[in-house]
């Protein structure tokens, strides 16, 4: 089978539905996976409903219906008759959403947002298959939940392989059209759990190492995996193939176009990966293989915006050493930060973390009962892979460096808020 993946870009509005019907017909769609995000900005306006709900503001309701208005529009452009059963199936799970909110008991954040932000992609891809089966393409709608088993740590889910390979086996068969949610899943007791922002790539390779299939193509609206994101960088250049442990490293550095989970299952059964544009789904796109080398071979930036720079130092200007190393990676590990940089001297040591769950001033407390502490919050994060030194000019100029570091293939620099 071959699995598809359209995130909330290509489904924002009627036009990309439209589109998304257009790219199968032109691609064939049997024996065909779609993975579908929330629509739009969707996912942003559940976070809003959520803030709303934990603050009780008066503005839950109108945020909610907010997100109802926009998806009853969809489908009106889509139907143009509200009379259609997808509105009814709309409503049904909208009614599901209110019905939480108003039942829930839990003051735990983590578990309120899984259960709350799965319902962008339940609707997205309700709409998306009412739509293909109106249009002639007779289609499977499947609740991911029921498919892929994880644990119980919300907002970051570790996938239970076993389960989940046996419900995938039991439940898709060839030959025909599925269409499913993306970032979502359900743990033991079937709380919904999300695998990570932007894990609707990393549910199309979990699909695609359960089926085994030909490939996974990613459908975006820029028309390959690029060497720098054009929304901070000039002329940006398509890669045409790279290797898998280039896209590792990529995605590791923080390059937005996969998610750093996606290829470990596709690297393990060697099931290619294409990001390819679906404005323009003829093009060649990008090929992720076993082996391939670079081409075009160029400079690769990546840059993370809001990130933050810890450096430490010793009290009493004692060296900082194994054990020192440890606790301060333990503390790091029990605040969720994911780090991005480590430096470390004889009396100081400098990490530039993110800063995801909002941990930092638990954090901060804990080590400066042992260290001397310097923060710089909201600092950005640049990497260059493959750099040269017209590369490395380039961001220098103009730049208050706060850490530079330097391997045989990797240039990193943190500079201050502004730049």
């Amino acid at each position: 089978m071959r699995i598809f993946k359209f995130g909330g870009a290509s489904v924002k509005d009627a036009a990309g539905v439209r589109n998304l019907h257009s790219v199968l017909h032109k691609t064939g769609h049997e024996n065909t996976l779609l993975v579908i995000s929330a629509m739009g900005k969707t996912t942003n306006a559940l976070e809003i409903i959520i803030h709303n709900y934990f603050h009780k503001t008066e503005e839950l309701q109108s945020s909610i219906q907010d997100v109802v208005k926009y998806h009853n529009q969809v489908a009106l452009d889509l139907f143009e008759d509200d009379g259609h059963p997808v509105f009814g199936r709309i409503y049904q799970l909208f009614d599901e959403l209110k019905g939480l909110l108003e039942r829930n008991k839990s003051p735990e954040h983590s578990f309120v947002y899984d259960q709350v932000i799965g319902y962008g992609e339940l609707v997205s891809t309700t709409i998306v298959s009412y739509y293909l089966n109106h249009a002639g393409l007779s289609n499977d709608w499947v609740d991911v939940r029921e498919l892929i088993k994880t644990d119980s740590n919300f907002r970051d889910a570790n996938v239970n392989w076993e389960l989940t390979q046996q419900n995938v086996s039991k439940s898709i068969q060839k030959n025909k059209l599925y269409i499913t949610q993306g970032f979502l899943g359900s743990d033991s007791n079937s709380f919904t759990t999300s695998l990570g922002r932007e894990g609707s790539d990393y549910t199309a390779a979990i699909f695609a190492y359960c089926l085994n299939a030909e490939g996974v193509t990613i459908w975006k609206d820029v028309p390959g995996v690029l060497n720098a994101d054009p929304r901070y960088f000039e002329n940006a250049t398509l890669l045409h193939q790279i290797s898998y442990q280039e896209a590792i490293e990529l995605a590791f550095y923080g390059a937005s176009v996969i998610h750093p989970k996606t290829l470990q299952p596709l690297q393990r059964k060697e099931i290619p990966l294409f990001v390819k544009s679906f404005i323009n789904p003829e093009n060649e796109g990008t090929s992720v293989r076993k082996g391939q080398t670079l081409i075009p071979n160029v400079p690769c930036f990546i840059v993370k915006k809001s990130q933050v720079l810890i450096s430490l130092s010793s009290l009493d200007f004692s060296f900082i050493v194994e054990d020192n190393i440890r606790e301060i990676f333990g503390l790091l590990a029990d605040y969720k930060m994911k780090v991005d940089v480590i430096q470390n001297s004889a009396i100081s040591f400098s990490v530039c973390v993110d800063n995801k769950f909002n941990h930092l001033e638990e954090l901060l407390a804990r080590l400066r009962g042992k260290f001397k502490v310097t923060c710089y919050d909201n600092v950005s994060l640049y990497t260059i892979r493959h750099y040269d030194e017209k590369s490395i000019k380039s961001l220098d100029n103009g730049h208050n460096v706060l850490l530079k570091q330097l391997t045989a293939e990797t240039m990193q620099m943190v500079v201050q808020n502004g730049d």
